[in-house]
């Protein structure tokens, strides 16, 4: 029998903001434990909440991205549990009434081969809701130790319908939910800082079947590869199970990415589970239409849209936009260096080829001030090829030595001598000289072998020391053996 995979994904998110979601503390990664705390964190006695506004612009702004409709009201509720972390036995979320319904968010999956764009597709949205994170804890031994300096920082859950059915969908839809979040500044969305977690919800039915599989929750899901191979494991899983005739238990699992495989944490809870009732100390949330239309209007251009406007107008190859367009500054480096210089094609290889390579080999990533060569510096460095100066050899030395030094091209090539020897009436003398002491490759070519001309270049290039302008020999020599 042939069975098909229902994945919806619980995404939470970080917002960037500087104090939590009800209380005035804030919040950095790596500070030491239980340092970022307060009263109304830690729900102490006469310490009530205040709602964050950034934290609500910031989420209204992703629901704008996603396509979702903004209610004017929004409500507050309590979801009680227990647990080590929740130092009130509570968390401030949202049921009923979240900030965000409906929407979706638009995925690329990939093409055939890497020169092909592959289908986009659009995973429906339930909704994304507004709650604080809880701490952390660390198992050590037998033992538990706490941390709330997380606690009460604003969380967005986004929750997408049982929509995604394969586990490469849910690799592509949590890119680009990253992707997306990241261009708005909304969150930078790292999993390794927890700014990022997914929880998955999967089930397998006979293909055709309309009714929904028994559903079972994937937790522990600590990067983007790792919610592709879980899923992966559960829907082989499943379908072993069904093969055999079995029942699937309703559950929650635990993923193990170091031994590849899942394991049973709990039954799975419900929403009465939780006792949610509404949050007597916050009122409900009016959101004005002109904020939301204020909003809308201070989105900037998304990641999908600068794929097709890389494509369109600078008439970039899918092999370089795909490169580009899911980082939103190293898509401000190329057109800030193509303002200064239009030759877009030649700046986007050296971004994609030499710069992209250059800062892998020395683990930095493409942010600013991170490295030493500026879009003008890079411009320049195209400039000098187009011009003559240097050939595009000699460009990838000197861009090389651009990035371990933050000089500029013309600097570097005046100290090592780098210019490209472009005096015609002195070439000329060396294609003569390579004309009289190759005459057998000559020969092919005048009897119609034209790649032996080839041989009579690298004569020329060797007697210049790599120096001639590779242009005019070939212009040269063409005009010598053709008269």
């Amino acid at each position: 029998m042939e069975y098909e995979a229902v994945i919806g994904l619980e995404v939470h998110v970080q917002i960037k903001t500087a104090s939590k979601l009800f209380a005035q503390s804030g919040y950095t990664y790596g500070a030491n434990a239980n340092t970022l705390t307060d009263p109304t964190v830690l729900g102490l006695p006469g310490a009530l909440p205040v709602l964050n506004r950034e934290a609500v612009r910031q989420a209204v702004s992703a629901g704008l991205i996603f396509n979702c409709t903004i209610p004017e009201i929004t409500h507050w509720d309590r979801k009680n549990y227990f647990y080590p972390d929740n130092p009130k036995n509570y968390q401030i979320s949202q049921l009923d009434y979240p900030i965000c319904k409906g929407g979706f968010v638009e995925i690329e999956l990939p093409g055939p081969s890497r020169n092909v764009m592959g289908e986009h597709k659009k995973i429906a949205l339930d909704r994304i809701q507004l709650e604080e994170d809880v701490g952390k804890l660390t198992h050590e031994g037998e033992q538990s130790l706490v941390d709330f300096n997380r606690a009460g920082v604003p969380l967005m859950e986004i929750v997408s319908l049982p929509d995604l059915r394969s586990a490469d969908e849910a690799f592509a839809y949590l890119t680009s939910l990253r992707m997306h979040l990241s261009y708005a500044g909304i969150s930078d969305c790292d999993m390794e800082k927890g700014q990022m977690r997914c929880d998955a919800n999967v089930s397998v039915r006979p293909k055709g079947q309309k009714e929904l599989g028994t559903k079972v929750e994937l937790k522990n899901l600590n990067s983007i590869s790792g919610v592709r191979n879980g899923i992966a494991y559960e829907i082989q899983r499943q379908q072993q199970i069904l093969s055999q005739d079995k029942p699937i238990v309703q559950e929650t699992r635990k993923w193990d990415a170091d031994e590849g495989i899942s394991t049973p944490m709990r039954s799975k809870e419900t929403a009465n589970d939780y006792r949610y009732f509404p949050d007597p100390d916050l009122v409900p949330l009016k959101i004005e239409r002109t904020f939301v239309q204020e909003l809308q209007q201070s989105l900037p251009e998304f990641p999908f849209q600068k794929q097709e406007r890389f494509f369109m107008a600078y008439n970039l190859p899918y092999t370089i936009t795909s490169v580009f367009y899911p980082n939103s500054e190293l898509c401000d480096y190329f057109e800030e260096a193509v303002e200064y210089y239009g030759q877009p094609k030649t700046i986007a290889n050296f971004i994609a080829n030499d710069l992209l390579r250059e800062l892998s080999e020395a683990r930095l990533s493409i942010t600013k001030n991170n490295f030493r060569i500026t879009p003008q510096q890079l411009a320049e460095l195209v400039k000098l090829i187009d011009e003559g100066v240097i050939s595009k050899q000699t460009a990838q030395d000197i861009f090389i030595e651009m990035f371990k030094t933050g000089k500029d091209a013309q600097y570097i090539i005046e100290q090592k001598g780098l210019a490209q020897n472009s005096n015609e009436q002195e070439l000329v003398n060396f294609c003569k000289a390579a004309v009289e002491s190759n005459s057998k490759a000559v020969a092919e070519y005048h009897a119609g072998k034209a790649t032996a001309i080839n041989v009579l270049k690298g004569s020329v290039m060797k007697a210049t020391g790599g120096r001639a302008n590779p242009v005019l020999i070939d212009k040269i020599l063409h005009k010598l053996l053709d008269s």
